[in-house]
């Protein structure tokens, strides 16, 4: 008995100890977080092999592996017409090639950041595996960066492709011949050249037939290139068996050139046609066309009394600046009457040749909801007849000489112009006063505008104000340019029928009050320039999202940009290299590159009366380093528990990704390769 209520004793022990055990709330030690990426084991075929039948490609790791979005990031070059098979499986990556392998050409498979591990989705970034169905495997290499041209965005994606054939029209008509994508940072690696002279260029390949169509993204350089190689001592860091690093050297090439500089640009072409036309109102026509333009259309009516008449006979027209926004306002009041109009329109039309040509078409303007109006109709009669008996038993209740007194107070207002100032209650100091109106304006009579300033306490007159209509083509816009005194308050009045509209309508008494701002309230940028060389420039400050608040244009080497408000901004310059005051865009069959961008690497804070002064060297840093983080939008991914936080001035993202002293340099030819880091130290390489 005693020996089986020991053992008793001692179960229960073990048992208590267990359940304690288990309802512990301590956290299980699980080692240090896996940081590092898959490691590439072997292949087949293996890197670099050569008379390569099969079209089935494997990979294997040395862990659990998961592709991500492999469509769009891995690309097979030479370009395949039909779309290649991308499969995964524990430790394994297949791809199957779906078109017949041609002869002794090498083969390229660039995954690009496609590769990242299972559990801790850490990317292996830049690996490529070539071989080649001849006896020989070409590894002649191009390098460098695509970015957009008008704010230095890297290009993440984006197609990069070679010509051998130097023919201008490759572009156009053929599909590339060696292809990649850039990666997270813009940059790239055309992978296994064979030696001679070839073209470069970047593409977004929307339909992805491999060649260049004018509505897609392009950038191009401007001289053929000539890959080579040049040999290198490459260093590299061992661990000893005591725990101690040790720099091991060896042999490697460089593979030149590695600093190419492409920056992609959209033409901003777009076929030419009619996109849409109605009539939204009776009074209104709209036309909307593919692209701008640099005429009119030419309409006619057809099927009234004023058949054959052009439209601007019986119409006011309000156009954008591009004159592909037509809105035509009638004024034939028995055409607005009509639910129906037929129109002759003659105008411009992209065909099939991609050349503009007169084109006719018949148009038809219906009013849509003839049976709703109707109904409003109805509706408005029976309540003219209700309020005409709801009159007569007023008027038998107040007798005539009461009932005239009362029916004066309640006649309806007659209708006016919706005219208003575009402005708010502050007027910036210099800026225009901006003022608009709802329908076209036939007439403005400057004598009944009384414009008055309150310097102290009362008001007195102000020196005459000049109101006009800048743009013919936007009837119901005005300005008045004025050298407004800082903190002083305005009062602009217009007398009751000093505008009329088209249709006759004349507005009501109009009063606008404001106040200018002082000097004081704004902060004044000053930039002293180096590295124009004589170029002529123009600087624009940003605002935080990348988006122009002001400009000016650089005088000899420096420039002034007034009245900023206080707050954060950026610059950007560009080269006017046409001179004409805004940016240019490229021109591929002109050869002609999108106008040169560079960006102030800081940000900078301005203050209420502060005037800040910088000196600006536009090529001290490279292209790639000059757009500051705070508002770039194409960011490498953090990696899986990054912290967001870095030091002001931090900047130096590459390292997370690459820590290759040259873009794609390697210890072998030919074979895989991990890494493509570049920095970009003469932007002028592209000109």
């Amino acid at each position: 008995m005693r020996s089986t209520s020991t053992m008793r004793f001692l179960f229960l022990m073990v048992v208590a100890a267990f359940l304690a055990a288990c309802a512990s709330m301590g956290r299980p030690e699980g080692g240090p977080r896996d940081e590092d990426p898959p490691v590439f084991v072997r292949s087949n075929p293996m890197p670099g092999q050569v008379n390569v039948k099969g079209t089935k490609i494997t990979v294997d790791f040395d862990e659990n592996i998961a592709l991500e979005d492999a469509m769009n990031k891995i690309v097979v070059s030479p370009p395949q017409r039909t779309t290649p098979m991308f499969t995964s499986n524990a430790k394994r990556v297949t791809v199957e090639l779906r078109d017949s392998l041609i002869p002794n050409t090498t083969y390229t498979i660039d995954f690009a950041d496609a590769i990242k591990d299972l559990n801790e989705s850490n990317i292996l970034d830049g690996l490529a595996v070539d071989f080649s169905t001849g006896d020989s495997i070409d590894t002649l290499r191009i390098s460098g960066m695509v970015f957009e041209a008008r704010n230095l965005e890297p290009a993440q994606g984006m197609l990069v492709g070679v010509y051998s054939n130097l023919s201008d029209t490759a572009i156009t008509t053929l599909p590339l011949e060696r292809i990649t994508k850039t990666n997270q940072l813009g940059q790239f690696t055309v992978r296994n050249l064979k030696p001679g002279p070839y073209r470069i260029f970047a593409l977004t390949d929307n339909n992805r037939d491999y060649h260049w169509d004018r509505s897609e993204d392009i950038a191009f350089y401007d001289v053929t290139l000539t890959p080579s190689t040049q040999p290198i001592t490459v260093s590299d860091t061992i661990e000893t068996e005591d725990g101690r690093d040790s720099v091991y050297t060896h042999p490697g090439t460089r593979y030149l050139p590695d600093d190419i500089l492409l920056t992609w640009f959209n033409e901003g072409y777009s076929a030419q046609y009619l996109s849409e036309y109605e009539r939204p109102e009776r009074r209104q026509l709209k036309f909307q066309f593919g692209t701008k333009a640099d005429t009119l259309p030419i309409l006619k009516l057809i099927n009234t009394h004023r058949s054959g008449e052009d439209i601007s006979k019986w119409s006011v027209l309000d156009a954008n600046a591009t004159l592909d926004t037509l809105t035509y306002w009638i004024t034939d009041s028995s055409l607005i009457e009509l639910d129906t109009l037929l129109l002759e329109a003659r105008y411009l039309r992209t065909d099939t040749l991609d050349k503009l040509s007169l084109t006719t078409d018949t148009l038809r303007f219906v009013m849509r909801g003839e049976k709703s109006r109707k109904r409003e109709e109805e509706r408005r009669l029976k309540e003219e007849e209700e309020n005409r008996k709801k009159e007569e038993k007023l008027r038998k209740e107040l007798g005539d000489s009461a009932y005239r007194v009362d029916s004066l107070s309640r006649l309806p207002k007659p209708p006016t112009i919706d005219f208003k100032a575009a402005s708010g209650s502050t007027q910036e100091l210099n800026l225009p006063l901006r003022l608009s109106s709802g329908t076209p304006i036939a007439s403005f009579d400057t004598t009944a505008v009384h414009f008055e300033m309150m310097p102290d306490s009362s008001w007195l007159p102000a020196p005459p104000i000049h109101i006009i209509r800048p743009d013919s083509l936007r009837p119901m816009e005005f300005k008045a340019d004025y050298k407004w005194q800082e903190g002083t308050k305005y009062k602009l009045k217009i007398d009751s029928g000093a505008i009329i509209d088209v249709y006759g309508v004349p507005n009501s008494e109009f009063t606008h009050e404001f106040t200018t701002k002082k000097l004081s309230d704004y902060s004044t940028l000053s930039f002293n320039l180096q590295g124009l060389d004589g170029r002529p420039a123009i600087v624009e400050v940003l605002n935080s999202g990348d988006n122009v608040v002001a400009m000016a244009p650089v005088k000899g080497s420096s420039v002034t940009v007034e009245y900023l408000n206080p707050g954060t901004y950026y610059a950007r310059l560009f080269i006017d290299a046409d001179s004409n005051g805004v940016y240019t865009t490229g021109n591929l069959l002109d050869s002609l590159q999108p106008e040169e961008v560079y960006y102030y690497p800081k940000k900078i804070n301005l203050k209420k009366n502060w005037g800040v002064e910088q000196t600006w060297d536009i090529n001290e840093l490279p292209i790639d380093q000059q757009k500051p983080m705070e508002i770039k939008k194409n960011k490498p991914k953090k990696k899986k528990g990054e912290r967001d936080e870095k030091s002001e001035g931090d900047e130096d993202e590459e390292d997370e990704f690459f820590d290759d002293p040259f873009m794609n340099s390697a210890t072998r030819n030919g074979g895989f390769s991990t890494g493509t880091d570049n920095g970009l130290d003469d932007r002028r390489r592209r000109r």
